[in-house]
């Protein structure tokens, strides 16, 4: 099993429970790691996937529409991209929220997901 990572997609975002995250909004980045059997399949995009196709379904989901938990913007991502892209066995999607509405000083804020393909049968 080989391994695709799509690392540090930087998107502006208005998520968050608190109501000047929904006005104001902030950066949000999100990591992506593919599990994909491409090993001996040649040298063909279809046996792998696009990661242009990748960055924008989470460019789409990012941007598209509100969310008040990262974890719940996390989930969603895995879902779509699981549901969109074939080839993928199994992915991590991991929510950075850099500039969470926190005391104090820290270095980073994330929620984490991983999920595999149910086998068919």
């Amino acid at each position: 099993m080989g391994k695709i990572v799509l690392e540090g997609l930087e998107f502006y975002g208005r998520h968050g429970v608190k109501p000047e995250e929904g006005t104001l909004g902030a950066r949000f980045i999100v990591d992506v790691e593919l599990e994909i059997a491409y090993e001996g399949k040649g040298d063909r995009l279809a046996a792998t996937v696009d990661y242009a196709d990748v960055h924008q379904m989470v460019a789409e989901v990012v941007t598209g529409r509100r969310f008040y938990l990262i974890e719940a913007l996390a989930d969603t991502l895995a879902d779509r991209l699981l549901q969109s892209c074939d080839n993928v066995e199994a992915l991590l999607v991991r929510v950075h929220k850099p500039h969470a509405p926190l005391p104090g000083v820290f270095r980073d804020v994330y929620a984490e997901v991983e999920k595999r393909r149910e086998p068919e049968g």
